[in-house]
This record gives structure tokens, C-alpha cells and sequence, in this order.
């Protein structure tokens, strides 16, 4: 089967509803702040409802990767769509300024998150389980990729329908392209099961599964953690600093654009590179790269330089695509796939919150180049984990035999 495997044949039931969850949610990220002080919120309280996407996400990966294991992969992605479309739903409620209206908005916001971190386990465990250990990388930097191009052009489309709708358009862009991520997710088959399968996968607890693979969430781990704090943290250091060199918030959003096309390019030949080579040659270089970039950015004086930096950024981000998704699944046991990947995410996400409070602690302290610098280190300290800790084998082999869909 293993030989008669091929990526286009999953292609449009895997990577379609990836593309359009991204689609989602970057028509509606750019939004939330505004739609929270229209709410009412000062801007604080608008950072805070921002917040919610994240700690829905924190809050819901274990809880994921129990659904998962009850219900099944293909069923947990037609209920993330569902509380998605009913997220979506609730944040074009607008009662007027008031704190009943901003409350209500945040929950929509929180439900949405926490459908992200459904959807995000339930797809990796698919993609994972069906295909072969020889595809793996090129499949999972692939899911990356297709989500970072949905991330790339939802901006876009929801400025489009900003200008017919307002503020709504946005959300209205999220709901059509939910709706037909649900489409493909029901038109997709679910994966092939046995009754002993089953009964396998259902006795394995979380606190099992850290009882017996502690070793690799406190060593690899901390490697996938410290990666998602800097990724994380790129993310804000581009408007932050272009903002620092008084640049127009239009130059800032080009210089942003100019990185998101750098690393929507490269996804999938760090794919092919994982699968010949091994994750170490795609890894290491990838936090390499970002934590140079972030200590080159300091040095940058206008538009041009900061430009330069950012490319080199959006490199170093792009050839790591999948890289996390594709490590998660390598060191995965046999059995209970879900339950690892909850943890996995966790460790991720934990990353991801703490990545830009340390570039906020160090910024309060010392300004905000000093607070790049330290948070470039992150990447250095990434790329040492994983080169200690990524095991040697150069293609790791499936840790349980792929199933195909059913």
C-alpha cells in the first residue's frame, strides 16, 4: 500500500478544509480588536478578547484528543466546523455598546478558538494515520502550508467584503469558507477500524500516556515549545519595530505581506527535504534562521532593511512548516495517537503564549530592541534542542501501520 500511496489522492478531503479553516480565521483575526471596541472595550480589554482564540485553543487540546478517540477523526472535524459556524455566528450579534454585547462577542471568540484546537488534532491525527511514514513530512508541511495560504489570502477577502459589508463582511467571508471546509470534512471517508482497534485506543488515559512518554515531552518537547514561542513572537515584532522607525502602518502591512509570500513558497520542499533527509536538516536550520532574523531586525533603519529581515524571517519560518505536526506524530506511540498529539499541541501552545510575554517583559525592562534580541535567543536555544533531541534515524518509519480510509 505503502508504494501505491499518493498525496493527490487525499488531497482536496485533507487539504481543501485546511485552506479554508485558514481562510476563516484570517478574514477574522484582523478584526476582532476593532469589533471589540465597538463593543465598548478600551484597548486592553480588546487585547484580552483577542486573547480568547489562544486560551480556547490551550483549554480544549486535551478535551480534543478525547473527542477524537471517542467520536473519530472525520466526526471531530464536522462538529469543529459546526461550533465554528456558530462562533461566527455569535460575533455578528452586535446589542450596541454594552458590556452584555462585548461578553457575549468574547464567548463567540473562545468557541472559535476552541474549535481551532479540534479541528487542528483531529486533522493531524487523519492526515497521520493515513498516511505512509515515508510521505509523512511532505503530507503534514503540506497541511501547514495549505493552512498558512487560507491565513494569507483571508486578510484579503475579508477587506473585500469590509467594503461592502463593514465590519461583518469579515465574519460573513469566515462563515462561507467554514461551510465548505464541512462540506469536504462529510464528503470524506472516515478512516478504516476494528472492534480491537477501538477497544485499544479507548484505554489509553492522558495521564498514561505522560506516565510513559514523559521522557520525550520533557526533552523534544521543550524543543516544540520553545519553536512555537518564537514563531509566535514573529508575528508581532514586524509592526512593533516598523512602528519604532516610524514607518506608515500601510508600509508595515506590505513588509508583513512580503514575509507571509517567503513563507507560503517554502513548505514544500522543507517536506521533501524531512522525508529524504530527516527532520534535523529542516529543523535546526529553520530556528537558526529565525532567531538570526530576529537579531538582525534591530539593526534595520527603514523600509528596505526591514524588508530584508523579514524575507529572511518568512524563510526561516516557511522550511519549518509541518515541522511540529510531523515530529508529533515520529515519536507517537502505536496506539492512542490522539491522546499524544493532545499533549503535543499543548506543549505548542504553552509556547506560543509565553513567546510573546517574554518579548513584553524585556521590552518594559531594557526597550524594545533588547526585547527582539532575548526573544532571537529563543530560536538559538529551539535549534540546540532539536539537534540534541531529534532522533538520528534519517526517514523514521510509521509507528503503527497507516490506515487507509474506509
Amino acid at each position: 500500500m505503502a508504494e501505491e500511496f499518493r498525496l493527490r489522492s487525499i488531497a482536496v478531503a485533507a487539504y481543501g478544509p485546511a485552506a479554508l479553516f485558514g481562510l476563516a480565521e484570517g478574514a477574522m483575526i484582523p478584526v476582532v480588536a476593532l469589533s471589540a471596541i465597538d463593543r465598548g472595550a478600551s484597548v486592553s480589554v480588546a487585547a484580552l478578547v483577542g486573547a480568547q482564540l489562544g486560551i480556547g485553543s490551550l483549554v480544549m487540546n486535551i478535551p480534543a484528543s478525547v473527542l477524537a478517540k471517542r467520536i473519530g477523526e472525520r466526526r471531530s472535524m464536522l462538529l469543529a466546523a459546526l461550533v465554528t459556524v456558530a462562533g461566527l455566528g455569535i460575533c455578528l450579534v452586535d446589542a450596541g455598546d454594552s458590556p452584555r454585547s462585548l461578553l457575549l462577542y468574547g464567548f463567540g471568540v473562545l468557541a472559535i478558538g476552541a474549535a481551532g484546537a479540534v479541528y487542528s488534532l483531529a486533522r493531524q491525527s487523519y492526515l497521520a494515520e493515513v498516511v505512509p511514514g515515508h510521505l509523512r513530512a511532505r503530507a503534514l508541511s503540506t497541511l501547514g502550508g495549505a493552512m498558512r495560504i487560507g491565513l494569507f489570502v483571508g486578510p484579503f477577502a475579508g477587506a473585500g467584503a469590509m467594503q461592502l459589508c463593514g465590519l461583518p463582511g469579515a465574519y460573513l467571508v469566515g462563515l462561507v469558507a467554514i461551510a465548505g471546509a464541512g462540506v469536504l470534512v462529510y464528503r470524506a471517508p472516515d478512516l478504516a477500524s476494528t472492534e480491537e482497534h477501538r477497544a485499544a485506543v479507548a484505554s489509553v488515559t492522558t495521564g498514561g500516556m505522560l506516565k510513559q512518554n514523559w521522557r520525550v515531552y520533557t526533552t523534544l518537547g521543550t524543543g516544540v515549545l520553545l519553536l512555537s514561542a518564537i514563531r509566535q513572537t514573529r508575528q508581532t515584532v514586524i509592526p512593533l519595530w516598523a512602528a519604532h522607525l516610524g514607518l506608515s502602518p500601510t508600509t508595515s502591512s506590505v513588509v508583513y505581506g512580503i514575509a507571509g509570500v517567503i513563507d507560503v513558497l517554502t513548505f514544500y520542499p522543507a517536506g521533501k527535504v524531512m522525508d529524504h533527509y530527516g527532520r534535523r536538516w529542516v529543523a535546526v536550520p529553520s530556528t537558526l534562521v529565525l532567531g538570526t532574523s530576529f537579531v538582525l531586525m534591530p539593526f534595520t533603519h527603514g523600509a528596505g532593511t526591514l524588508a530584508l529581515a523579514a524575507m529572511v524571517m518568512g524563510f526561516g519560518n516557511g522550511i519549518g512548516s509541518g515541522i511540529v505536526m510531523t515530529l508529533g506524530a515520529d515519536v507517537s506511540p502505536p496506539v492512542g495517537l490522539p491522546t499524544h498529539l493532545g499533549i503535543w499541541n499543548e506543549l505548542a501552545d504553552i509556547g506560543s503564549g509565553l513567546g510573546p510575554v517574554l518579548l513584553s517583559a524585556v521590552t518594559a525592562l531594557a526597550g524594545l530592541g533588547l526585547g527582539i534580541t532575548v526573544s532571537g535567543t529563543v530560536g538559538f536555544a529551539a535549534a540546540a534542542a532539536m539537534w540534541t533531541w531529534i532522533p538520528r534515524t534519517g526517514r523514521p518509519r510509521p509507528a503503527a501501520p497507516a490506515r487507509p480510509p474506509g
